[in-house]
């Protein structure tokens, strides 16, 4: 559950009806402001829309139900808190909240699923579970093993069913940014393509279906001054995730998912932030569905077209501050591919583009914009929340 996707479309979705104009207008600068409704907002339900503009998926949105668990105690605690708060940082989350929901895109994807967090004792316990059904459509591209350059790389269609589950759970480690924990997936999938061929192929390495289910380790530092648009701190994540027919897979495979961020303020109105992430698979992939392979994730850059057994990638970003309320940004991506099969078998891509960013909720710190994003292959548009990393 995407704490920034959340909270934009909280922004956009509540429907409460307010005759007075000045609602929707900050009382320190006139400009628009939605701070003081989600302040005011006492519903226990929120209709969420989604804007979807993935180029390998195009263009699609859902709509998404939030429901807020809290004692009246609870709901007026959090309304003080916002009210009370001037410059970001006020708490909108309750420790209790289920997200029900579905979208589509036009190339036929879809998804339903529901979720629901909870957290005890002031945020030192956390726990997540999430559940759903998919038909994901998806390009896959092969350089059949190097011998292809990457602008002559075979492209295939792919469909995916699924059905998953995941949960999580976090402990904070004495009184400290780190926190420590478990994760658990599970899914029960089956791909086909429309080439007879590909098709075949996926028929006899795959079968009519195939089980994953996976257990492994999770640690999360976090330092930002606000989760939504950081001016300073860094965060930093890592997983390790173990597959494997003891538990239930089909497949016997691991996975190791580290990244980091970092925003570092220059000056009054320049802030720098970078980030890095290093996806890698180990274990035979062969009876593995071609979207299990880790896979550039770059802005400008289309999910799944640059895949590998290690994924690497750097980003950078350099944001301008008009004020407190307009940011324009011109952000830098690479990426890197590599396989264990072959040294020579390796791809890489730069992205980039320009953004801006507007302040839509002063007392939340939450920003809301645009990004503009090119690579190679695709040309992007992305409806964001926060930095855009």
């Amino acid at each position: 559950m995407n704490k920034k996707i959340l909270l934009c479309a909280m922004l956009l979705a509540s429907t409460q009806a307010v005759a007075d104009g000045s609602y929707f207008f900050d009382e320190k600068d006139g400009q628009l402001d939605l701070g003081h409704h989600l302040a005011e907002n006492a519903y226990g339900f929120l209709p969420i829309p989604m804007v979807i503009t993935e180029p390998a998926l195009g263009v699609g949105g859902g709509l998404v139900g939030l429901f807020l668990h809290e004692t009246e105690a609870e709901k007026a605690l959090r309304m003080q808190k916002a009210r009370e708060s001037i410059d970001g940082g006020a708490q909108l989350m309750p420790a209790a909240m289920t997200l029900v929901g579905a979208a589509g895109t036009e190339n036929g994807t879809w998804l339903a699923f529901a979720g629901h967090r909870h957290s005890w004792l002031k945020d030192s316990i956390r726990y997540t579970v999430v559940g759903g059904v998919a038909n994901a459509n998806l390009d896959i591209y092969t350089r059949l093993g190097g011998l292809l350059p990457p602008e002559h790389a075979i492209q295939f269609d792919t469909q995916t069913k699924a059905v998953f589950a995941l949960q999580k759970a976090q402990f904070r480690v004495a009184d400290t940014p780190l926190m420590l924990g478990v994760k658990q997936i599970w899914s029960e999938s089956s791909v086909s393509s429309s080439d007879p061929v590909v098709d075949w192929i996926f028929q006899h390495r795959l079968g009519d279906s195939s089980t994953t289910s996976g257990l492994g380790l999770v640690a999360e530092y976090d330092t930002r001054d606000n989760m939504f648009f950081p001016k300073q701190g860094y965060l930093l994540t890592a997983d390790y995730m173990v597959f494997d027919e003891h538990l239930g897979s089909d497949t016997n495979y691991q996975t190791l998912n580290v990244s980091g961020e970092v925003y570092v303020p220059m000056s009054e109105h320049w802030t720098f932030a970078a980030a890095a992430s290093f996806d890698a698979l180990y274990g035979d992939d062969s009876e593995l569905s071609p979207t299990a392979k880790p896979f550039v994730n770059l802005r400008g850059v289309s999910a799944f077209r640059y895949q590998g057994d290690r994924v690497a990638t750097v980003q950078s970003q350099l944001m301008y501050h008009f004020d407190h309320r307009w940011t324009v940004s011109a952000f830098y991506g690479y990426g890197q591919t590599a396989n264990y099969s072959s040294h020579e078998n390796q791809d890489s891509v730069n992205a980039y583009g320009v953004g801006f960013r507007y302040q839509i909720a002063r007392r939340y710190g939450i920003h809301m914009g645009v990004d503009l994003a090119r690579s190679g292959d695709d040309n992007a548009i992305y409806f964001k929340v926060g930095s855009g990393f």
